[in-house]
């Protein structure tokens, strides 16, 4: 069974993507290496401005937020602060992006300290993403809030 991104909230068309989905979004949002952005990272990606255009955000769209049931994990983080930077991952040497990478889909955000704001972090870098809220206030946000709870949140990812 393919995995499905959910794309809703306030948007003119809500979404139901598939990987093969995303790879068919015009070309122009494409990133065939991603690791041309960051020589760390591997996969096909798409241009959260492509996702945007995708569905129709409503002009009152301040807050983009990151879902993944997975690990129960959310960010909710202002849109445009990533909206010409942040990428979704979804795909890894042409087959579906597989857990170990952060698959289904994983939402990146190249050189986030250059988004200027306290509100993105490392954490803003979603792995197991499969839903994307668009809304006009700040979504549900499970982030750690201070450096003990980092730490401790990467530790839990190392172990499993």
């Amino acid at each position: 069974m393919d995995e499905v991104l959910t794309i809703d909230g306030a948007v003119k068309a809500p979404a139901r993507l598939t990987m093969a989905d995303l790879a068919a979004l015009d070309a122009r949002h494409q990133v065939a290496d991603v690791s041309t952005l960051d020589p760390k990272r591997a996969g096909s990606a798409v241009r959260l401005q492509g996702l945007l255009e995708r569905v129709g955000a409503t002009s009152d769209v301040r807050w983009l937020t990151l879902h993944a049931a997975l690990d129960d994990f959310h960010a909710s983080i202002p849109l445009e602060a990533v909206r010409e930077r942040g990428v979704l991952i979804y795909a890894l040497q042409g087959a579906p992006l597989p857990r170990q990478a952060g698959g289904p889909f994983r939402f990146f955000i190249p050189d986030f300290a250059a988004c200027h704001t306290h509100e993105i972090d490392e954490c803003a870098n979603v792995k197991f993403v499969d839903r994307i809220e668009l809304s006009a206030d700040r979504g549900v946000d499970n982030r750690p809030h201070d450096g003990a709870q980092h730490e401790a949140l990467h530790r839990r990812e190392a172990s499993s």
